[in-house]
C-alpha cells in the first residue's frame, strides 16, 4: 500500500497509515489537515510511524492521491460523483483501476472510455455483481482486448442477469411504503452498507445504476439485461450464453471476495474465510421485480437508453434526492418523483456525446433542480 486517502475519519485513518505505511496521504477535508499533521508528528516521534508520509488535502490531494507514481493499482471507492474525478486523474496516470465508484462510468462513461483506450488503463469490477459478471467470463472463449477494455462487445455473451436482494422494503407491500421512514430504508436485510448506498437499495435504483454500468463494463445492450429479486443474495449475478447456457458466482454476502478479486487478478488468493454451504442455504428463490413498487429501476433503464448526459442528470438527482431524503426533508416516495421530473426537464437539453465539462455542468444543474423543485413543492 503506497498511498491512501480518506474523508474526514482521522481516528480510522491513523490507524490505516500506522498499519500500513504509505509513502503518501491524502484528507477530502482540508480543514482537518493540521489535526492530521499533528497526529502524525506525535506518532512519528513515539516510534509507530517508521517514516512520514507526505500529505495532501481536498480534491486536488486525492487527485495526486490517484496518480500516485509508485501506485500500480487504484482502488477508487468514493460514494458518488465526487469519486469521478479522482479516478480519471488515475486512469490518465495510465493506472489499473479496482473500481467500487458506480458513479464513474454511470455518469461520465462517454468520456472515460476514451480516457481508457488513451492511457491503457483497465477497469476491474469491485462490485460485487460486476465482479460476479467478470468472474463468470473467465470461463469463456472471451477475447484478450475485450476482457481488458471495457465497452468492447464480449463475444458469445448474450445476456446478464443481475440479481438484487430486494432491499429494506423486500417484504413490503407497495401501498405500505406511504409509511417508510429513514430508519425504515436504511436497514438492508443482507448486507452491511453506508446510508446511501441502502437506500439506493431499497429503492431499486442501485440495481438501475448496475445495469448502466453494466452496459458501459461489458459492452452490451440494455435489452440483453435482466434484473431478477434474489433475497438470499448468494448468487451475485450471472451471464447467458449463446449455447443456452448460464453461468452463475455464488458466495455469502460480504464484500471481501470482490474487492480482493480486483487485487489479485488473474490469480486467486487462499484465504480461511467461511466456505459457502448449500445445505445450510437449503434454497435459492428468484422474482421478477415490481415495477410498481421500484419505479427507479424503469427510470434508470430509460435514462441509459436516452444515452449522453442523461445517466448523469438521472445520477446527480438520485443522490440529491436520496440525501434530501436522509435529512427528512422529503418522503421516501418522492425520491422517484423528483428523479423523473429533473431527467423530464432535461430532456430537450440532452447533449450526446458530452465532453467532462458537460458532464460536470449537467451533475451540478441537476442537484439544484431537485433543490428547487423541493423549494416550489413537490
Amino acid at each position: 500500500m503506497v498511498a491512501l486517502s480518506a474523508g474526514k475519519n482521522l481516528d480510522l485513518f491513523l490507524d490505516q497509515i500506522k498499519n500500513h505505511q504509505p509513502e503518501a496521504v491524502a484528507l477530502a477535508d482540508k480543514n482537518l489537515l493540521p489535526q492530521l499533521k499533528e497526529r502524525l508528528d506525535t506518532v512519528s516521534k513515539n516510534g509507530t510511524l517508521f517514516n512520514p508520509p507526505e500529505v495532501f488535502g481536498g480534491a486536488e490531494g486525492l487527485d495526486i492521491i490517484a496518480g500516485w507514481d509508485h501506485a500500480d493499482l487504484v482502488v477508487t471507492g468514493i460514494v458518488g460523483c465526487a469519486g469521478l474525478l479522482p479516478t480519471l486523474s488515475a486512469i490518465r496516470a495510465g493506472k489499473d483501476i479496482a473500481l467500487a465508484n458506480k458513479e464513474t462510468l454511470i455518469a461520465a462513461g462517454p468520456v472515460v472510455l476514451p480516457e481508457l483506450k488513451k492511457s491503457g488503463s483497465r477497469l476491474l469490477p469491485a462490485d460485487s455483481e460486476h465482479s460476479a459478471i467478470f468472474q463468470c467470463l473467465q470461463g469463456t472463449p472471451w477475447a484478450e482486448n475485450a476482457r481488458l477494455s471495457t465497452g468492447i462487445p464480449t463475444p458469445g455473451l448474450t445476456g446478464i442477469i443481475l440479481t438484487a436482494s430486494g432491499g429494506a422494503f423486500r417484504d413490503w407491500a407497495a401501498e405500505d411504503l406511504s409509511k417508510a421512514t429513514v430508519a425504515d430504508a436504511t436497514s438492508h436485510p443482507n448486507w452491511s452498507m453506508g446510508r446511501k448506498i441502502t437506500v439506493d437499495s431499497a429503492t431499486l435504483m442501485n440495481k438501475g445504476l448496475e445495469v448502466i454500468e453494466a452496459h458501459y463494463l461489458f459492452g452490451i445492450d440494455y435489452d440483453q439485461i435482466d434484473i431478477v429479486i434474489h433475497p438470499q443474495s448468494i448468487i451475485h449475478s450471472m451471464i447467458e450464453l449463446n449455447d443456452s447456457s448460464v453461468l452463475a458466482q455464488l458466495g455469502w454476502p460480504d464484500m471481501k471476495l470482490p474487492i480482493l478479486y480486483c487485487l489479485s487478478w488473474p490469480s486467486r488468493i487462499e484465504t480461511p474465510w467461511r466456505k459457502l454451504n448449500l445445505p445450510e442455504i437449503s434454497k435459492l428463490t428468484f422474482n421478477s421485480p415490481d415495477t410498481d413498487k421500484y419505479p427507479c429501476m424503469e427510470l434508470a433503464f430509460a435514462a441509459g437508453k436516452a444515452g449522453g448526459t442523461m445517466p448523469a442528470v438521472l445520477n446527480a438527482s438520485n443522490e440529491e434526492a436520496v440525501a434530501q431524503f436522509l435529512e427528512e426533508k422529503i418522503h421516501f416516495l418522492e425520491i422517484p418523483k423528483l428523479i423523473e421530473f429533473v431527467c423530464d426537464l432535461h430532456r430537450n437539453n440532452l447533449i450526446k456525446s458530452p465532453s467532462l465539462s458537460d458532464v460536470l455542468e449537467v451533475d451540478k444543474w441537476a442537484r439544484l433542480a431537485v433543490q428547487d423543485k423541493i423549494k416550489k413543492g413537490l
